[in-house]
């Protein structure tokens, strides 16, 4: 069973149909959705700060979601992909987007809808990613203008895919 500990009187919460890996770490200030899958050895340490998740979000392996004490907080929309290893902190990630293999997203950035942050890049703090768009290396910068319906079809499939992952650790 995942570690989700109460901190400083606040415990989170966590909504139905939710799979949390038995290594996941989820810690006070946390609220999610239905239906995200928090995988092996992800961390939502809300200690500082406050961490909010939409619906349908995946967090996958050794992710970590943190925040800036009194600075920043960390949004997560509906339908989101947070890959392996990356890290979001004190950032807001907009409805439909996906955060790439060992990608940074600092404080105060803000990942528009449907946007894609490529793997190993860093979007630094305060940093309005477009909505639509493929942001790339570190920092990131624009590429270019991401095909709204092969994004959306990528992202809806990555979505329902972790959605059948997680469905298969359920015990019986």
């Amino acid at each position: 069973m995942a570690l989700i500990r109460k901190l400083r009187g606040i415990e989170p919460k966590i909504g139905e149909n939710t799979f949390l890996a038995e290594t996941a770490v989820i810690i006070g200030d946390v609220e999610m959705g239905n239906d995200c899958s928090i995988w092996y050895g992800a961390v939502l340490r809300g200690d500082v700060n406050s961490i909010r998740i939409g619906n349908r979000v995946n967090v996958q392996d050794n992710a970590v979601i943190h925040t800036t004490y009194q600075k920043s907080v960390s949004i997560i929309e509906d339908d989101v992909t947070i890959a392996h290893n990356a890290c979001i902190h004190g950032a807001t990630l907009k409805k439909g987007s996906l955060v790439g293999i060992g990608a940074v997203v600092l404080d105060n950035a803000v990942v528009g809808e449907g946007a894609i942050i490529a793997a190993n890049s860093v979007v630094l703090n305060n940093t309005i990613v477009e909505a639509g768009c493929l942001y790339a290396g570190s920092p990131a910068k624009f590429v270019k203008k991401v095909d709204p319906d092969k994004a959306r079809n990528m992202i809806e499939r990555i979505a329902r895919s972790y959605l059948m992952y997680s469905g298969w650790y359920k015990e019986e």
